[in-house]
């Protein structure tokens, strides 16, 4: 095993007792082309990002449950957003150094792809799928052990600042730093939704003018529109 992974695994503080979860978990899609393999699209961690996404919102999503039993539904969403959104994800890649083991294709890696906020996001969600499915009994618990001191310091991060759903607190910001005709540049775009009818998945990209600063993903439309609020929030140094 590549001493880098060797590294993650400590810093992590879990040994997988099957390493190929963890190698396909650190594998951008850009390497896995690079193989010329015909199951490329099956070599990268597009997968476990997708199965992580589920895995870090349910523990997030019981965390802040237990937590502010008083907080109301709504209340929660935002809460949530703003400590799942890919701005914290980053943060909380950056902090175990998973950039530093990402398999990424030459082109993106001379690009800076070990950087980029979208690849550590993508590739933490990654790390967690391949935790919950290498852990075997309990997996969830084991996830949460790893994960939760991430979360819990971010939630006391955010103690104090004005609970508004992230859409108004961004219009807020934008209102208060900018000029009013600025927020007629503010669009939503919904870009994506996928799977059937009773459980699709809507994707909402958010622009400001031409530049896209934020992203989400929800059940609805409203609840990718305020992830994405809340990405750029993180973006602007609102909110982690």
């Amino acid at each position: 095993m590549p001493q880098s992974l060797e590294e993650l695994q400590a810093r992590i503080g879990y040994t997988f007792r099957n390493p190929k979860y963890l190698e396909r978990a650190l594998t951008h899609s850009s390497f896995a082309n690079e193989t010329g393999a015909h199951d490329h699209h099956l070599r990268c961690n597009e997968r476990l990002e997708f199965l992580g996404d589920s895995v870090l919102s349910l523990v997030a999503s019981r965390y802040l449950f237990a937590r502010f039993p008083n907080y109301k539904e709504g209340e929660l969403s935002q809460l949530r957003s703003r400590i799942v959104c890919e701005g914290a994800l980053c943060g909380y890649a950056k902090e175990i150094n998973l950039g530093e083991s990402l398999l990424l294709g030459k082109g993106e890696r001379k690009s800076g792809g070990a950087q980029k906020p979208a690849i550590l996001a993508d590739a933490f969600e990654a790390v967690l799928a391949a935790m919950y499915l290498d852990a075997g009994e309990n997996a969830l618990e084991r996830v949460s052990d790893f994960l939760l001191p991430f979360l819990i310091r971010a939630v006391d991060e955010q103690e104090g600042h004005e609970l508004l759903d992230s859409k108004s607190l961004l219009y807020k910001f934008i209102q208060q730093e900018a000029h009013e005709e600025t927020l007629r540049d503010l669009e939503y775009r919904t870009v994506g939704a996928e799977g059937p009818d009773h459980a699709k998945i809507f994707e909402v990209e958010l622009y400001l003018g031409s530049n896209r600063i934020g992203h989400g993903k929800g059940t609805t439309i409203q609840e990718a529109e305020q992830q994405a609020a809340a990405e750029a929030l993180a973006l602007f140094g609102i909110v982690r």
